[in-house]
């Protein structure tokens, strides 16, 4: 982490808007150093170190791309036209010599054109008989071959250094004889969670206690895009205690991250033990949920502290800490893609800061893409996360919002390749 955290800098009163906090976040990261192999099937989700270059031409020969006859012949050929029927080319089993101008073999798809081979005839546009090979109908210019170097040239470049790495990237590295990877090393990450009244799910509660759900959430969270939590804790609002666990995570994590205890309030201890053992660089978000949020440098390691509230704390995971573990990774930092959305209905709201509302995503009669919000907003309600499609941006200024309101809103959805 660099030194420009080092000390505060000066940030409204009602906190950093969500873009200025992302921009001084991910100024003061660098990516973790090093590299590490690994085999291809377990590759997924992680960054390559370096770029991967094809050693071969692959498919490495002219293969016929369907089911049909191999002619060697320079031009296109007329309906009538015949030609003998010597063998056959299949996958893994090429016919075996050249062919002359005016031969034809059978090939299936896939298949190694031989040498002498100029294109390929459709089964459905010729017959076959004792006698040979006859075209019965009008062929086009199309040669139906694949090219010796469709997927990749010897020497091309497949993946540059960087990349994160999806399904149709390990296919196609697969399909180019790449058996392993260098990749950048992963942040490891340190959980903790503070609070007198949290209790394990499944005990039993006393009076004003809750189940902890937090850590449960932000595993699972963090997990579904592909990011290890490497240790977790589970903390009592007491400052001894608070602070020797942020001191351990510190010295084995690459990253810290906390929920709750990072506001202002009697029992709200992280924020003055992050300034103890390191440095505070903001701990409010003009944002809602997420107006409580810290981020500084704990004994050199980046600290962030999320709001104690459930959903507060998963919404400004995805803005802020996400990016950050990108960026600590060396992978581009891909921001959740953007579209603009019509309330399905009218949402009621006061004006003052801007929020991120959860909302499902649903495709109106014209194919008009509709935002419906469901139930309550609450911050401490997890129940607004659940099936939700979309982070409605709603702009600070804006009060209650009529049904039809046009607004851009981050998709949550994953990709698939």
């Amino acid at each position: 982490m660099s030194s420009s955290t080092a000390s505060p800098e000066p940030y409204p009163r009602e906190g950093l808007p969500l873009e200025e906090a992302r921009r001084q976040v991910l100024a003061a990261l660098t990516p973790l150093t090093g590299s590490e192999t690994l085999p291809l099937e377990q590759a997924l989700g992680r960054v390559c170190a370096e770029p991967v270059i094809a050693r071969e031409a692959v498919p490495g020969f002219r293969a016929s791309i369907m089911d049909g006859y191999a002619l060697a012949d320079p031009s296109v050929p007329q309906v009538g036209h015949s030609w003998p029927l010597l063998g056959r080319s299949g996958p893994g089993a090429p016919y075996p010599r050249p062919l002359a101008e005016g031969e034809a073999i059978r090939i299936l798809t896939g298949a190694p054109l031989p040498e002498g081979a100029t294109r390929v005839l459709p089964q459905e546009l010729v017959e076959a008989d004792r006698a040979g090979l006859h075209l019965i109908r009008e062929a086009g210019d199309n040669p139906w071959i694949r090219a010796a170097d469709e997927e990749a040239a010897a020497g091309q470049e497949l993946l540059g250094a960087g990349v994160c790495l999806g399904p149709a990237d390990l296919g196609r590295l697969a399909s180019c004889g790449v058996a392993e990877l260098a990749l950048r090393p992963r942040p490891r990450l340190g959980l903790l969670i503070s609070g007198d009244e949290l209790v394990p799910v499944g005990s039993a509660r006393g009076p004003g206690q809750i189940w902890e759900s937090n850590g449960t959430l932000l595993v699972a969270l963090l997990a579904r895009l592909g990011v290890v939590v490497a240790e977790r804790r589970v903390v009592a609002d007491q400052p001894a205690a608070l602070r020797g666990a942020l001191l351990e995570l510190a010295a084995g994590c690459d990253v810290v991250v906390s929920t709750g205890g990072v506001s202002a309030g009697d029992s709200d201890w992280i924020r003055p033990l992050l300034a103890e053992l390191g440095s505070v660089a903001f701990w409010k978000l003009f944002l809602k949920p997420g107006r409580p949020f810290a981020f500084g440098d704990l004994l050199g390691t980046p600290f962030f502290g999320l709001p104690g509230n459930p959903v507060a704390a998963a919404i400004t995971a995805l803005q802020l800490l996400v990016p950050a573990l990108q960026r600590l990774e060396g992978a581009p930092v891909e921001p959740l893609p953007r579209l603009k959305v019509r309330l399905a209905s009218g949402l009621k709201r006061g004006a003052g800061r801007p929020e991120l509302a959860r909302a499902r995503l649903r495709v109106g009669p014209e194919g008009e893409l509709l935002a419906v919000v469901e139930g309550s907003q609450a911050s401490s309600r997890i129940g607004s996360l659940q099936g939700a499609d979309l982070l409605l941006e709603i702009p600070a200024d804006l009060g209650s919002l009529s049904a039809g309101t046009e607004l851009w809103a981050q998709l949550l959805r994953l990709p698939i390749f």
